[in-house]
């Protein structure tokens, strides 16, 4: 019988401990004390207030801190409905804080929020020590599980993107597995994963998007030990299948169609970069065609009718293809080819970062068996949303000419002739049209 009892208690004291160390954790972290000195050093090191609601413990399914009602108050705030940190227990009992799992939960993060606060925290990193310039990030702190549950990321045009995550780090701090779904926003529906290939920095992209698939392999290149150029090379090389091309562009539908693509991908940034600097950083070229393509926006064989005095309408096109280049969050389209029926268009438009449009087309219509083709240059304006064709100045004299000359059948030739004229002038003496 006592041998019995001492089992037992034997059995019961590491539930006894466990208990003690849970209830003297849950008094020390749901003190006042406790949330308000958290408070006042996160407000340091963000330069902004940072507030808190309540503090307690999270018992399921690992015990952990949760922070409730986290916010930071800038112009537009940042806000956190739930944290949860779960430690890793036997680093805890070992007297080491390491984190196993970080959950985030119903969260806004504001782009403008988010780069001045990196802005603030580069600020404050570069006030250091010279000797602590390059020390190595300690990966042993990171988590080696970050979950999202429906956390948005506000971009800075006011466009709301809600994701749904899971990811996977390895001891090196590396994922070695991602899972993401798009929950709310223009992509809803997409998912994607990202799997590492053993232990190289290397992984292997699969997304889902308006109906079709992106997929491919990505490359992290980091520099040589004792390099003086302290640069990471990132390369890529995705294939595009069967995506309807609005799924991408949604709310606005410029274009519609099923899209085929090949992409290269790269970029070189310091090995610590801010989010906005590593979009700025990235480059890619593709080459693509649009089967079913539909110009929204813009009826084509109209402009050309009216020597690129109409807008609206729509353009069904049999074949679309063409170039793209992205340098930041600039976008050059080239080499476009686009033809339906009796009309062929070539050309090449530029997209700023605003998403407004520059650039030119030529658009060629056959006009019956014996009256040839008339051709109309139109340079191309207005928004991604809203887009625009007219004639340039010297296309628009030289259509005024060949109406005034052959009423009807003079007006294309015209403005062909003009352009040309002008592009001349322009080469010959610099200037602008």
């Amino acid at each position: 019988m006592r041998r019995s009892a001492r089992l037992s208690l034997w059995f019961l004291l590491p539930v006894l401990l466990l208990a003690g160390l849970l209830l003297a954790l849950q008094h020390w972290v749901t003190s006042e004390d406790f949330r308000d000195r958290l408070a006042a050093e996160a407000s340091e090191l963000l330069g902004a207030p940072v507030r808190a609601q309540a503090i307690g413990l999270a018992l399921w399914p690992v015990p952990g801190v949760a922070v409730d009602g986290l916010s930071v108050q800038a112009r537009t705030p940042l806000s956190l409905q739930r944290v949860e940190l779960r430690p890793r227990w036997s680093a805890l009992l070992a007297g080491q804080l390491r984190v196993q799992t970080l959950v985030v939960r119903q969260a806004v993060l504001p782009e403008a929020t988010i780069a001045l606060l990196g802005a603030r925290i580069g600020a404050a990193k570069t006030k250091a020590p010279p000797e602590n310039a390059d020390e190595a990030i300690d990966f042993s702190l990171l988590p080696r599980e970050l979950v999202l549950d429906e956390v948005s990321w506000l971009a800075a045009d006011g466009a709301r993107t809600t994701v749904n995550a899971d990811l996977r780090f390895a001891e090196d701090g590396w994922p070695t597995k991602a899972e993401l779904a798009v929950v709310g926003g223009a992509l809803r529906g997409t998912t994607a994963t990202l799997r590492r290939e053993g232990e190289a920095t290397a992984w292997a992209l699969d997304a889902r998007v308006g109906g079709g698939r992106v997929r491919g392999p990505v490359a992290v290149q980091l520099p040589e030990p004792g390099a003086k150029e302290r640069r990471v090379v990132l390369e890529g090389s995705l294939r595009t299948d069967n995506v309807e091309v609005s799924a991408l562009t949604a709310p606005s539908k410029p274009l519609t169609g099923r899209l085929q693509a090949e992409t290269t991908l790269g970029a070189r940034f310091p090995e610590r970069v801010s989010a906005d600097a590593l979009v700025n950083a990235l480059r890619s070229d593709t080459r693509f065609t649009v089967t079913g393509a539909t110009l929204h926006g813009l009826d084509l064989a109209r402009a050309v009718s009216t020597v690129g005095l109409s807008s609206g309408g729509v353009t069904q096109l049999d074949t679309l293809a063409g170039q793209v280049a992205t340098r930041g969050k600039a976008i050059q389209l080239s080499n476009l080819v686009a033809s339906s029926g009796l009309l062929t268009a070539t050309g090449e438009v530029a997209i700023s970062p605003s998403r407004a449009l520059s650039g030119r087309v030529r658009v060629d219509v056959t006009r019956g068996a014996t009256a040839g083709v008339v051709g109309v240059p139109l340079a191309v304006g207005g928004t991604l949303d809203d887009p625009e064709v007219t004639l340039t100045r010297a296309a628009l004299l030289g259509a005024a000419i060949g109406t005034a000359v052959m009423p009807g059948v003079g007006t294309g030739a015209g403005a062909n002739l003009g352009d040309r004229l002008g592009e001349g002038l322009q080469d010959l003496f610099g200037g602008k049209r």
